[in-house]
This record gives structure tokens, C-alpha cells and sequence, in this order.
């Protein structure tokens, strides 16, 4: 059976939070009727809806409570947002940075021919350099500027707070992919932005649930179907997953850390970056030509991107350290084939090393122990690939074992 503690994939996903499980079971229990029909139960279903959308826009600083949709997830809610530009002015210009998630990156070239998607660079530290983006945003006038809140593989802080005032300034709309960074930062000030969206499972919600938050009169529309979330998302809404993402969401308030650009990142309830650090420390002091890519940047305080000593792959550490106990993955599970990151492309890691890369993201559950025991296992399985040993045997995996344990809110 696999230690709880020594999964190391929350930017994947996450285990469901108990305080997500309570709210699915009881609202599937209690308001199972259609929130869009007109006998009492579905009223009582109807109340408990827009409860949830006040909550959300709430955590988000939104000026309406209306600005929010509820969506299958930030995939989802991606694609409608170019789908929806794209038909609004066939002539339009977006503007991308170039480690956004696929799906950014790839509903905006669906839509748009690639003369009228305008890419912004990556600095080798793994931020988004807006050097350019005044002057692009004068000269071409596009129609939205896409930057993410936090990259899902090196965990780097993007500067969304400095783009949508340079989007302010110059009227342009604005997009902000906030999956990575919901649940481990606070959400306060993500509202102010024209659109944001996210994904409950990252943050501790049941998968498949997720959100869009639009501009104030916003006249994005469904494409097909029923008048559902004020004719802006067609059909029957998920209402057990919607009211469990929004207690996973309010108990990951209670631990996530601050943000504080004037600053260092801070922690609430949470350990914040120290077990991390301390990790990579341990690594790099036992693993000979390890390295810790963005290592000086600010990042997420629970994700740790290594590139691996030559010339073992990333998939021989992989089955390694799950044979130890421990389960990380070998970057994005979204990205384009295998090895093909375009996040590290973007930042200048050779192409001939994309394969040497894991990433490792712990939960607010995770300890310093926990850190410097999946330390100690990599020390084990350098010594195993540079000695070429036989790989060591798995024990049995049981899909009873428990998931990791979340703190206590």
C-alpha cells in the first residue's frame, strides 16, 4: 500500500477534501431537483445555486455575483472564452504568453489564424517578460491579453497583477487562467480581472466542476442548448459538484499563503515554502548535477521542478520512486506527447533534456519529513541508475489506500 504522504502530484490533481464530500453528499441527498424547474424543491435547489455563485464571487472580489459561471472546468471555460471572441469580431487579435496551458494555447490557434495570435516571451527564470506588451496592445488593439496566475509546471509566479493594469490602461480585456493558483494563494484581487476561470480538483473539489468569471455585461452566450446560467452555459447545472467546490474552496482560504508583491510570499495556516526548500537543499547535496529549474523565482510554496544528472529519463526516476512509496510526475499531464514541454522550451532548457524533468507538488498536508524522505528516496534511486542496478520491485498497488490527509480547518 502507498504512503498518503508520499504523493507528490497536487498539481495534477488533488484528493477530495472531506468538507467537499459532506457538501456533494448532502446536496445530492437534499436538493437533487432541477434548479430551472418551478415546484418548491427546485426553488430550494435554485436558492442554494446562486448561494454558491455569492460565495464564489465573493473569494474572488467580483462586483457581481452574476459575473460567475459554473462550468465542467477551466478546459471548458478556456475554449468558451476564445469560441466566444472568435465569434464576436472574426477579425481579432489575441494576445498569449508562451507557457500557457493547452488549453489556452490551443482553443486560441482553433480560432484564430496564427498572424492574429501574438505571443508573449518567457525569461529564462520562467516569467513572463510584459516588456513589450504596452506598446503591442497600442499598436495591434486585441481583443483579450491571456496570462496565467501561476505555471502548473515550474509553479512560477506570473505577473497578472502588472498586466491587467497595463490592460486597464489601455482597454483591452483581460484573461487570467487561475487554476494552479486557487487553493494555494489567496483568490482576493483575482475578481478584478475581465475573465478568470478555474478547476475544483485542483483545490480539493470533485473533478469535472469547475468556473468562469466574465466581464459585467459580458454578452458571451452558450453555443447549443437550454437558458442555464443566464443563457451564458447551457445545461442542467452540476449542483452537488458546484456546492462541493465551494466548500473545498473556502477551507483552502483558511490555509493558503499571501502574495504580497511588495514582498515575500507569506503563509497563513499553511508550512508555506520552508519544507520545499529544505527538500531541495537535501537534493542538491546528495544528487551531483541536479537542478532546480526557476529555483530563484518566486513560486508556488508546494511545487519543485527538477532537471535530472544525465542520461537516465525522467520515466526510470518515475518508476523508481513509486516503487519507493513515492508518486511525482514527469511534468504536465496536459502537455503535447511526451518530453514535449513547451513551458521549457519557452525557457531555453535544451530540447535534448525535456525528458530529464519531475515535478513535484506537495498538499498542505505534507510535512518537512515528508520533504526530506522523498529526498532520501532520490539520493536512492541516483545511486540506483548511475550504478545500473535492477530496478527495484513495487509493492502491490491497492486503489483502497487512502489519500493524503488534509490539516484540520
Amino acid at each position: 500500500r502507498l504512503n498518503p504522504s508520499g504523493y507528490f502530484d497536487h498539481n495534477a490533481t488533488t484528493p477530495l477534501h472531506p468538507a467537499a464530500r459532506q457538501a456533494w453528499l448532502e446536496t445530492a441527498d437534499r436538493f437533487w431537483h432541477n434548479p430551472s424547474s418551478l415546484y418548491r424543491g427546485a426553488a430550494a435547489a435554485s436558492r442554494l445555486l446562486e448561494d454558491c455563485r455569492e460565495r464564489a464571487a465573493e473569494l474572488l472580489g467580483c462586483g457581481e455575483p452574476g459575473e460567475i459561471l459554473f462550468t465542467s472546468g477551466a478546459t471548458e471555460a478556456n475554449n468558451a472564452i476564445f469560441r466566444h471572441l472568435a465569434d464576436a469580431a472574426p477579425d481579432a487579435r489575441v494576445v498569449l504568453s508562451a507557457i500557457e496551458h493547452p488549453c489556452v494555447s490551443d482553443p486560441a490557434a482553433r480560432w484564430f489564424p496564427a498572424d492574429r495570435v501574438i505571443t508573449l516571451p518567457c525569461r529564462p527564470d520562467g516569467i513572463t517578460d510584459l516588456t513589450l506588451l504596452p506598446e503591442i496592445l497600442r499598436a495591434r488593439r486585441p481583443s483579450l491579453v491571456s496570462l496565467m496566475a501561476a505555471n502548473n509546471e515550474t509553479g512560477v509566479h506570473q505577473p497578472w497583477r502588472e498586466a491587467l493594469e497595463i490592460c486597464q490602461e489601455h482597454s483591452i480585456p483581460y484573461h487570467c487562467d487561475a487554476a494552479q493558483w486557487i487553493g494555494k494563494l489567496a483568490s482576493a484581487g483575482l475578481g478584478g480581472c475581465g475573465f478568470v476561470t478555474g478547476s475544483a480538483h485542483k483545490f480539493g473539489g470533485p473533478k469535472g466542476t469547475g468556473f468562469l468569471k466574465v466581464p459585467a455585461g459580458s454578452r458571451l452566450r452558450a453555443q447549443l442548448g437550454g437558458p442555464q446560467e443566464n443563457r451564458r452555459r447551457a445545461g442542467t447545472e452540476n449542483l452537488a459538484g458546484i456546492a462541493a467546490m465551494l466548500a473545498a474552496w473556502e477551507a483552502a482560504e483558511t490555509l493558503v499563503g499571501v502574495d504580497d508583491p511588495k514582498g515575500p510570499t507569506t503563509t497563513a495556516g499553511a508550512a508555506g515554502p520552508a519544507p520545499r526548500d529544505a527538500f531541495e537543499a537535501a537534493a542538491l547535496s546528495s544528487i551531483p548535477g541536479l537542478t532546480v529549474i526557476a529555483a530563484d523565482a518566486p513560486r508556488l510554496w508546494n511545487t519543485s521542478l527538477l532537471l535530472l544528472p544525465p542520461p537516465a529519463t525522467n520515466l526510470k526516476w518515475l518508476t523508481r520512486l513509486e516503487a519507493l512509496g513515492f508518486q511525482v510526475s514527469t511534468g504536465s499531464a496536459c502537455s503535447r506527447g511526451q518530453g514535449a514541454s513547451e513551458v521549457l522550451t519557452a525557457m531555453g532548457v535544451p530540447h535534448d533534456r525535456l525528458t530529464q524533468t519531475l515535478r513535484l507538488s506537495s498538499g498542505p498536508s505534507h510535512t518537512t519529513a515528508d520533504w526530506l524522505a522523498l529526498a532520501e528516496a532520490l539520493a536512492a534511486v541516483f545511486s540506483d541508475v548511475r550504478d545500473h542496478k535492477r530496478p527495484l520491485t513495487a509493492p502491490p498497488f491497492h486503489a483502497s489506500s487512502p489519500p493524503p490527509e488534509y490539516p484540520p480547518v
